[in-house]
């Protein structure tokens, strides 16, 4: 090792090591050379050497070990406390989500979109379980992502856990949007109790017409709280629902719709039933669920009432609030020209005085009535304009009555207004029961289906067997008659337009495809398996080649 160093002092390779003290010294001058056998020693004399690098024993490294691991588990922690309290859960829900993703990830926990995605999915879980209400929408938009990756991880969560969930309660997600909803803070306990109970009401009727039957339950709720706002006046849109439960505004719209179009279903019992549409269900909508409250309150095992005696009811209360509205508007008892006579007492055989069980002594025809009721309804639109401007106007609106002045119809004694389970509900009887929508739309899609294969085959026969082909002299009777009923049927089939459907049934024809299996409406998968067979098509590109290569032969 001699001569491979330089003195600091002499400037000669001289230097050496001594091996009795183990310092670099020079042997020219004899200088020791400083900071040549430095070693650091940590915590004092007694306390653990330190360790060389090439042996690979840092303790720093050690110790940035353990921080990392320590780290990730406060941060995702932290991520789960962050998460939880943005979805509202209180320390007992965030304990459970805590320890479910601990048994899960097996005390490692995680870091990045996964676990939040983990979290979420442990959140909706362990609600779920609580059977306490939270939408998967709802936790999506709070971490952040897409909704079908949230229940990829949730079916994930479930069958690792082995967890038995229960079904989704419809309606205590109704009741926390109501108190949640910020259109609703500034209405009465009492009116917003009427509107609980009204919107649960209708949800279990909407469930018993199988309106939510195979469809997210969320859009109905919108649309229930938007017909229950309407029904007791409340200004609100339904943009506003839907953007606070995170639904789309379209399917709230169709549900919306629905609900409406099977309230008319349920009206046409009542005599002016044929009269009641989509547009002026709100007018009857009082009627309408006071008839379907006291049909569910109606005792199987007893005798029920007839159809006749429940409406003859309704028309008695009605009637006596249209006299008590005229005895309010009319002042110092004049009588005044030109109002509506249906309702006066005095003139109309003391409708009331009689009393409406004596109805057949009466002879007043259902007609008549559907006819009185709808030109009254016509009237709501102005008495409401008086009320809200507060103009007295005595002579504008002294027979001037809507469904607005009844204001006592709701009762809220049906078992259908409080929390009943779906056996409960499917027992009740509302004096309708409905079919689910998207069964009624599949069999009217076969129906259109089949008339399409009746034209198609007509198309078909008329291509295959022209007029001029058939048997017969074109003076014969039978000719003529045939010939006719083709040229009729023809003109009945041109007047549409044909579109693709048309022409893909027509080749299922030709390729002899069973006309049931067309019904059905699964085109795809009968092209593949009819038309483009890829067995077939492959014999002929194999028979083509074979007559190319014998021709070369040749």
């Amino acid at each position: 090792m001699e001569g491979s160093r330089v003195c600091t002092n002499c400037k000669k390779q001289r230097v050496i090591l001594d091996e009795i003290t183990g310092n670099w010294v020079c042997e020219a001058c004899g200088i020791q050379q400083e900071f040549e056998n430095f070693q650091a020693h940590f915590g004092g004399v007694n306390g653990p050497e330190g360790a060389f690098v090439r042996v690979g024993q840092n303790i720093y490294c050690q110790s940035s070990d353990f921080n990392y691991k320590q780290n990730k588990v406060y941060n995702a922690q932290k991520k789960i406390e962050t998460i939880t309290s943005q979805l509202g859960f209180s320390s007992l829900r965030s304990a459970e989500v805590r320890l479910m993703i601990d048994e899960i990830t097996k005390g490692e926990f995680g870091l990045g979109v996964w676990f939040n995605v983990l979290v979420g999915a442990c959140a909706y879980v362990v609600m779920r379980k609580n059977k306490v209400p939270l939408t998967m929408r709802e936790v999506a938009s709070v971490i952040e992502v897409d909704l079908h990756e949230l229940g990829r991880m949730v079916v994930r969560v479930v069958d690792f856990l082995s967890l038995d969930l229960p079904e989704f309660d419809v309606v205590s997600s109704f009741e926390r949007a109501i108190h949640s909803c910020p259109d609703f803070t500034e209405l009465s306990s009492d009116k917003k109790d009427k509107m609980l109970k009204q919107g649960r009401f209708l949800l279990q009727c909407a469930e018993k017409w199988f309106l939510m039957t195979g469809r997210q339950p969320m859009p109905m709720v919108v649309a229930v709280m938007m017909f229950v706002s309407e029904l007791n006046q409340v200004k609100v849109s339904i943009e506003d629902f839907a953007s606070e439960l995170h639904v789309g505004i379209v399917t709230c719209r169709k549900r919306h719709k629905e609900l409406l179009e099977t309230l008319v279903k349920a009206a046409q019992v009542l005599p002016w039933g044929k009269n009641v549409t989509v547009k002026n269900i709100m007018k009857n909508a009082p009627l309408v669920i006071q008839y379907m409250e006291m049909k569910s309150r109606s005792d199987k095992g007893k005798k029920r009432k007839s159809l006749q005696a429940v409406v003859e009811h309704n028309l008695e209360e009605i009637a006596s609030e249209c006299v008590r509205s005229q005895v309010e508007y009319t002042s110092n008892d004049s009588r005044i020209e030109h109002e509506s006579q249906y309702f006066d007492v005095v003139d109309r055989n003391a409708l009331v005085n009689v009393g409406l069980g004596n109805l057949d002594e009466l002879q007043i025809s259902l007609e008549c009535l559907s006819n009185s009721y709808s030109k009254y309804l016509s009237e709501t639109t102005l008495m409401k304009a008086m009320d809200d401007s507060g103009v007295n106007h005595t002579r504008k609106r002294t027979k001037t009555l809507g469904l607005h002045l009844y204001k006592n119809w709701w009762t809220g004694n049906s078992d259908l207004s409080k929390k009943l389970s779906l056996e409960q509900i499917l027992q009740k009887d509302v004096g309708f029961n409905g079919l689910p929508p998207s069964f009624v739309a599949g069999q009217l899609a076969c129906k259109n289906r089949r008339e399409k294969i009746r034209t198609a085959k007509i198309r078909i026969n008329d291509i295959v067997q022209p007029p001029d082909a058939l048997l017969g002299d074109k003076n014969d009777r039978y000719f003529v008659e045939r010939l006719q009923a083709r040229e009729q049927r023809m003109q009945e089939i041109n007047g549409r337009d044909l579109n693709w459907e048309d022409y893909v049934i027509e080749i299922l024809l030709l390729h002899q495809v069973d006309e049931e299996e067309i019904e059905q409406g699964h085109y795809k998968r009968l092209l593949d398996l009819h038309v483009f067979d890829s067995v077939s098509v492959c014999d002929i590109f194999s028979r083509g080649k074979q007559k190319k290569l014998k021709g070369k032969i040749v």
